[in-house]
C-alpha cells in the first residue's frame, strides 16, 4: 500500500524531537516521547517500542501494548527483525508478516498478536547500534520507502538528543538509566492494569488514557502512573 509523503508532518516531528531534551533530560523520558512522536510521524504504524540492548535487550519505551508484546516474543526466541537491526545495524523491512519465513521461532507469536507487517530501525550511539527503534503495523504493506526514510530521520535524531543529554557517559551509568526506565514501565503497566478493571477498556485504551492524563496535568508518564498506583493501593 502505497503512501503519499508528507514532509510538514515530518518536519513538525523532528522540530518535535528536537526539544525533547528541553523539557525532561530523563532516559526514559525522552525515548518515551520519541516513540510517541515516530508514532504520529510515520505513515502505517499502530505502534512504535524503543528497545535497547545493554546485556539483555529490553523494550524501555512502547506507545502501546502491541509493541511491548510483539518485542518481548523477539527477546524470549531470541530472534526477530528487531534484534537483527540492532546485531546488523542495518534497516529491517518486514512488509508481509503471513509470506515472511525469516526468524521461525519469533514468527508465529508476531502473526498471532496481529501484526502484518514491521519496521525496525538500528539507533546508533557512538559509533556503536545500541538499541532501536520498532515500528508495528495490523496491516501488510503498511512502510513504503518514505516511512523507512522518515525512521531513519527520527533514529538518527534520538540518538543525537541522547548523546547530547550526556546519557552515555559510561556503561554503568546506561545499565543505571535502564534500570530506571525498566522501573518506570512497571508502573506504567500497573496502573494500566488498574485503569483496565475500573474502567473495563483495552490495554491500549488504559495507555492513551494515561497519556492524555500527563498531556492534560503537564507532569510525566511515569509520575502520573505512580500517583494512580498510590491512590489505589493507599500507599500514597
Amino acid at each position: 500500500m502505497a503512501h503519499e509523503p508528507d514532509s510538514s508532518a515530518a518536519t513538525q516531528a523532528l522540530r518535535d524531537l528536537s526539544g525533547i531534551v528541553l523539557g525532561d533530560h530523563s532516559f526514559q523520558a525522552v525515548l518515551q516521547r520519541a516513540s510517541e512522536i515516530a508514532k504520529r510521524a510515520i505513515t502505517g504504524a499502530d505502534e512504535v517500542s524503543v528497545t535497547m540492548k545493554n546485556g539483555q535487550p529490553t523494550t524501555v519505551a512502547s506507545s502501546g501494548a502491541l509493541a511491548t508484546e510483539v518485542d518481548e516474543s523477539q527477546y524470549e526466541t531470541d530472534s526477530g527483525p528487531c534484534l537483527q537491526a540492532i546485531s546488523e545495524g542495518e534497516v529491517v523491512l518486514v512488509a508481509d508478516m503471513a509470506s515472511e519465513t525469516r526468524w521461525p521461532a519469533y514468527l508465529p507469536r508476531a502473526r498471532a498478536a496481529g501484526v502484518g507487517s514491521s519496521l525496525s530501525i538500528p539507533l546508533p550511539v557512538d559509533g556503536a547500534f545500541v538499541g532501536a527503534f520498532n515500528a508495528y503495523s495490523r496491516t501488510a504493506s503498511a512502510f513504503d520507502g518514505h516511512a523507512v526514510k522518515l525512521g531513519e530521520d527520527l533514529a538518527a535524531y534520538a540518538a543525537i538528543v541522547l548523546n547530547n543529554a550526556g546519557l552515555y557517559f559510561t556503561a554503568t551509568t546506561r545499565a543505571d538509566q535502564l534500570a530506571a526506565a525498566l522501573r518506570s514501565r512497571a508502573v506504567i503497566d500497573q496502573a494500566k492494569g488498574i485503569l483496565m478493571g475500573a474502567r473495563r477498556c483495552s490495554a491500549d485504551e488504559a495507555f492513551d488514557i494515561l497519556v492524555r492524563l500527563s498531556q492534560q496535568s503537564q507532569r510525566k508518564l511515569r509520575d502520573v502512573a505512580q500517583a494512580l498506583v498510590d491512590e489505589t493501593t493507599g500507599s500514597g
